[in-house]
């Protein structure tokens, strides 16, 4: 799972010993040598999505990280690039990455929870971050990105299909979450990371109570599954235009 660079299990269990920014602080120096780095893959697959829902002029990459999701904004949005994370250490390594040619990048400090900005985006992005907020958190975390994007902006990220109960993948997945629940019974302060807490059906709900309109589109690079649904879509959530005769606040 890890390449020679990545972290050694000593590392990794220091790591999830501590809170998530603390957790992450630690992790970031090695973090692109992990499979918690999502893969070129998906972001190729989303950047290539994202062009003809364009054009876009400025975006935001929720949740940043190593800026791995900025690359992908920094191919579509034609102005400015934002990335934002709670880790320190995250965004020391992404201001190091940022490439020197095109649009101008900027990484800042902030809670997803209580974004820093106003409506200042056409488009914001994310990637594997979900599974850090606990599902009554998300009707929260959908309005602040409702309200950095300005009318008409798209916020779009990935989401694949979970794995059947008949494949291994379900079981890891199920295991994994069971062990993070007991070590956040047992010790302090919990690490939050459920990979199975983040169900499609009530996401697209909590999404259109924050005011979005929502499409689907699928990631055809990523093949069907057995039963001819896709493997991996795009959720594209739209802030509607203000009627007309009407102030924007």
């Amino acid at each position: 799972m890890f390449s020679p660079e990545g972290p050694s299990l000593r590392e990794l269990t220091v790591q999830a010993l501590s809170s998530v920014e603390r957790g992450y602080d630690l992790l970031a120096p090695k973090f692109d040598h992990t499979p918690f780095r999502t893969p070129d893959s998906v972001l190729e697959a989303v950047a290539k999505a994202l062009m003809p829902l364009g054009p876009f002029e400025d975006g935001l990459d929720l949740c940043c990280g190593t800026g791995a999701g900025s690359d992908v904004l920094a191919r579509v949005c034609r102005h400015s690039v934002t990335g934002v994370d709670f880790s320190a250490g995250m965004l020391e390594v992404a201001r190091r990455q940022t490439p020197p040619e095109g649009p101008d990048v900027t990484y800042v400090r902030g809670d997803a929870r209580a974004l820093p900005f106003g409506p200042a985006f056409d488009l914001v992005v994310s990637f594997g971050a979900f599974g850090h907020f606990l599902p009554r958190e998300l009707p929260g975390l959908f309005h602040q990105v409702h309200a950095v994007l300005r009318p008409g902006g798209t916020f779009a990220f990935p989401v694949l299909a979970p794995p059947r109960p008949t494949s291994p993948g379900f079981w890891m997945l199920l295991g994994f979450d069971a062990v993070m629940r007991v070590r956040n019974a047992l010790w302090r302060p919990p690490f939050v990371m459920y990979y199975r807490a983040f169900r499609l059906g009530s996401v697209l709900g909590e999404l259109a109570r924050a005011g979005f309109s929502v499409e689907l589109s699928v990631l055809p690079e990523f093949g069907e599954r057995d039963d001819g649904s896709p493997r991996a879509r795009l959720v594209v959530a739209r802030r509607g235009q203000p009627a007309a005769g009407t102030v924007n606040s």
